[in-house]
C-alpha cells in the first residue's frame, strides 16, 4: 500500500508539468484518472519519434515523451465538451481528492470543470491549477511553453558560454526542467494543501506557474543579482561563487572538478603536482580564487591534459576530491552507481511485452514506490473507471460511446 494510497487524482493535464505530477502521486500510490480526449489524447502521445516498439519491432503509437511522464495512471476518455461528458468529469470530481489541470486561465470555466463550480460539489477538493503565468497579473492569458519561460525568466541568460568565446550565447537546459520543477512544486504544493484539509476538512484552490518557479529556482544567482544589482553573466560550466568548480580536459577528454573548500582545494593541488597553488596568496581561499579565477584556470587546465579521465577520478576520488567524468546517457545508464541503484526499470506493456521507464527517485523506508501499470493506452480503462468509480453500467457506457461522449 503506497503513502498516497487512500487518494483519488483527476488529472486534466497534458504534456509534462502536469502529467509530471500526476505521475509523482501516482508513483506514492494514489489513484490517478488521466481524462483525454477521444480520439488523440494527451498531446505527448505523437511527440516522435522515438516511439515504443512492439515485440516485433514495429512502432508502437506510444511516443517516448509521453512514456515519460504517465504512468501508474488509468486512461479515460471524456468529450466534455459535450454536456454529457461535463457531468461525467464532474461526477469524477466529485469523487476524486484532488484535481490537476493545465488549461489557460478561465479555460475550462465554460465547461463547469473549474474550482469554483467543482468546490460546490466537493468542498474538500484540492485543485490545482497550472498555468504559464499564474491566475494574475498582466500575462495571464497568455500561453506558457518552457521554452519561452526559460528565455523570459532569465535562465537562459545564465546557461551557455561566456561572452567573447567561439559559440557564446544563450542557450536552453536539455531538458524542460522548468516543466518539471513546475511538476515537483506542485505536488508540494498539493500534499500542503492535503495535510491543511487533515487539519480543516477544506479543500483550496492551487495556482501554480511555471514563471513563478522558473524565478524561484535561481536560487543563488537571483540572489547575486539581489544583493548587487549586478546581473550574473555566462560562465559557461563555471561556477559564478565557487572556483574551481568547473569542466577539464584530460588526456583523452574532459572531466569535471567540483572543489568545494579550501581543504579539498589543497587536496587537489598537491594531486596535481603543484601544492604551492594552496600557498599563492591569489588563491589560498575561495574568495581569492574567485577573484583570481582568469590565472588559476588557465594553469589549472595545463595541468590536467597530462593524465586521463579515469586516473584523475581514481586519484582525487582516493583524496577524497569531488570530480566526475561527462558521461553520455548511454554511458550513465551503465555507471555501476545508476546500475546500483536500479534507476531503470521494466514494467509490463500490452503492445511491447514491456516499457523501460526511469525509476522513481523516492526512496521510503515503509512505503516504497511501486510500478503498478505502464503508461496507459489511450482509454484503455474508460469502462473500468465509468463502471468502477461511478457505478455506470455496461449499456449506458456503450451509449455513450456510440454518442461519442467517450
Amino acid at each position: 500500500m503506497g503513502a498516497l494510497s487512500h487518494l483519488r487524482v483527476l488529472d486534466l493535464s497534458r504534456v509534462l508539468a502536469g502529467p509530471w505530477s500526476g505521475q509523482i502521486l501516482a508513483d506514492l500510490g494514489a489513484d490517478v484518472i488521466k481524462v483525454e480526449r477521444p480520439g488523440s489524447g494527451d498531446d505527448t502521445r505523437s511527440w516522435g519519434p522515438p516511439f515504443l516498439k512492439d515485440v516485433e519491432g514495429q512502432n508502437t503509437s506510444e511516443a517516448a515523451y509521453y512514456l515519460s511522464a504517465n504512468r501508474n495512471k488509468r486512461s479515460v476518455t471524456i468529450d466534455f465538451t459535450q454536456p454529457e461528458g461535463q457531468r461525467l468529469v464532474r461526477e469524477l470530481a466529485a469523487k476524486s481528492d484532488i484535481v490537476i489541470e493545465n488549461f489557460k486561465v478561465g479555460g475550462l470555466a465554460a465547461y463547469g470543470l473549474d474550482y469554483p463550480s467543482l468546490k460546490v460539489i466537493n468542498p474538500r477538493l484540492i485543485y490545482c491549477s497550472i498555468t504559464g503565468f499564474g491566475q494574475t497579473g498582466p500575462y495571464a492569458k497568455r500561453a506558457g511553453y518552457d521554452f519561452m519561460i526559460q528565455g523570459l525568466g532569465g535562465l537562459m541568460s545564465l546557461t551557455g558560454r561566456p561572452e567573447g568565446e567561439e559559440g557564446a550565447g544563450p542557450v536552453k537546459v536539455g531538458v524542460a526542467l522548468t516543466d518539471i520543477l513546475t511538476g515537483l512544486y506542485s505536488t508540494v504544493a498539493v500534499l500542503a494543501a492535503l495535510a491543511h484539509r487533515e487539519q480543516t476538512g477544506v479543500g483550496q484552490h492551487v495556482d501554480m506557474a511555471l514563471l513563478d518557479v522558473q524565478v524561484a529556482c535561481l536560487a543563488n544567482q537571483a540572489m547575486n543579482y539581489l544583493t548587487t544589482g549586478v546581473a550574473p553573466r555566462r560562465l559557461g560550466n563555471a561556477h559564478p561563487n565557487i572556483v574551481p568548480y568547473q569542466d577539464f580536459p584530460t588526456a583523452d577528454g574532459d572531466f569535471i572538478l567540483t572543489v568545494g573548500n579550501d581543504s579539498q582545494f589543497r587536496k587537489f593541488a598537491e594531486v596535481a603536482g603543484q601544492p604551492h597553488w594552496a600557498d599563492d596568496p591569489r588563491f589560498v581561499t575561495n574568495k581569492m580564487r574567485v577573484a583570481n579565477r582568469a590565472e588559476l584556470i588557465p594553469l589549472i587546465r595545463q595541468a590536467t591534459v597530462f593524465k586521463t579521465t579515469a586516473e584523475w577520478v581514481s586519484q582525487l576520488e582516493a583524496a577524497g576530491v569531488p570530480c566526475g567524468p561527462i558521461n553520455d546517457l548511454a554511458q550513465m545508464f551503465q555507471d555501476p552507481q545508476v546500475l546500483a541503484r536500479q534507476l531503470a526499470v521494466h514494467i509490463p506493456h500490452p503492445l511491447a511485452g514491456s516499457v523501460p521507464q526511469v525509476a522513481s527517485p523516492i526512496r521510503l523506508s515503509e512505503t516504497p514506490v511501486e510500478y503498478r501499470r505502464a503508461p496507459p493506452l489511450l482509454g484503455e480503462h474508460t469502462d473500468a473507471v465509468l463502471i468502477d468509480v461511478l457505478g455506470v453500467n455496461a449499456d449506458e457506457v456503450r451509449r455513450l460511446r456510440d454518442a461519442g461522449v467517450l
